[in-house]
């Protein structure tokens, strides 16, 4: 890939976080240009996206920022134990790195809980995002989701997994498999749900899942669909399972560059929308 980035650190939500950006066509300039902002699942680091940010980055020709979210790879550990309004936290804390890293016009790429993230601040910021596109996104809590925490749990103790999450997040991994685990699995969790909140999304919303997903059924894209105001598409990927950017990587980076296209077509960004094309 030819596009080229800088790793560093900034303060935002109260902890140090590692930043990743990559430039885009014409070099590292967020305030002026539509960024694609990369938001990773539970688990997740910036190195487990691999070099799919830097595809879109050089296909879009607009500059990308991803960073490791609180107790994840190279940021903070987490500062304590997490509640059950976690995420409402990390909305905030991902409003405050935008704001501190110069970014007006983001557009948002998550995956698994970093796509819930993404819908909620896009909720809670109505006028801020371009788009979201949403990859395997939880909007309520499901017992296929609640099954497959379960199954997580017993691969975590029982095969290599904790090894291979150690390898990203180091000494953090128990810390942050457990605050993952532990907070999605307690009763009161149970009755989570974002679905509410989604009619106050007005920006275009690009919805994907794969058929196969051991973490959600296709009643998540419906629910995105149906309640968002803006308009939304919905991708449901046939052999594919909770890590579309990967499982089905043509599919998935083919259907984001034709809805980014169109959708820097109709905000009045010519030069971004002709080098996708």
């Amino acid at each position: 890939m030819n596009a080229r980035g800088k790793t560093f650190f900034i303060d935002a939500g109260g902890q140090s976080l590692r930043v990743r950006t990559l430039e885009g066509a014409d070099g590292d300039q967020r305030r002026a240009t539509p960024t694609l902002i990369f938001l990773h699942d539970a688990l997740g680091c910036i190195e487990q996206w691999r070099d799919f940010p830097a595809a879109m980055a050089e296909a879009t020709g607009l500059p990308a920022l991803l960073y490791d979210r609180c107790g994840s790879g190279g940021s903070a550990p987490l500062p304590g134990l997490r509640t059950a309004n976690y995420l409402d936290e990390e909305v905030r804390c991902l409003a405050e790195l935008l704001e501190v890293c110069g970014v007006s016009r983001p557009i948002l790429v998550g995956h698994s809980d970093g796509a819930t993230i993404a819908l909620m601040y896009a909720a809670k910021f109505p006028q801020k995002p371009l788009a979201v596109i949403s990859e395997a996104a939880h909007v309520f809590v499901e017992e296929v989701t609640l099954q497959g925490i379960r199954q997580a749990v017993v691969r975590y103790r029982e095969t290599d997994l904790r090894a291979r999450l150690k390898r990203y997040h180091g000494e953090k991994a128990d810390a942050l498999f457990a605050a993952w685990s532990e907070t999605w699995l307690i009763p009161g969790f149970h009755d989570w749900s974002i679905v509410e909140q989604l009619s106050a999304i007005h920006c275009p919303v690009l919805a994907l899942q794969g058929e196969t997903d051991e973490y959600g059924t296709l009643a998540q894209l419906t629910a995105i669909c149906e309640q968002v105001s803006g308009e939304s598409h919905l991708r449901l990927l046939p052999d594919c399972g909770h890590v579309p950017h990967h499982q089905a990587r043509s599919r998935v980076l083919d259907e984001m560059l034709i809805f980014l296209g169109d959708v820097l077509c109709r905000a009045g960004d010519a030069k971004a929308s002709a080098t996708i094309g």
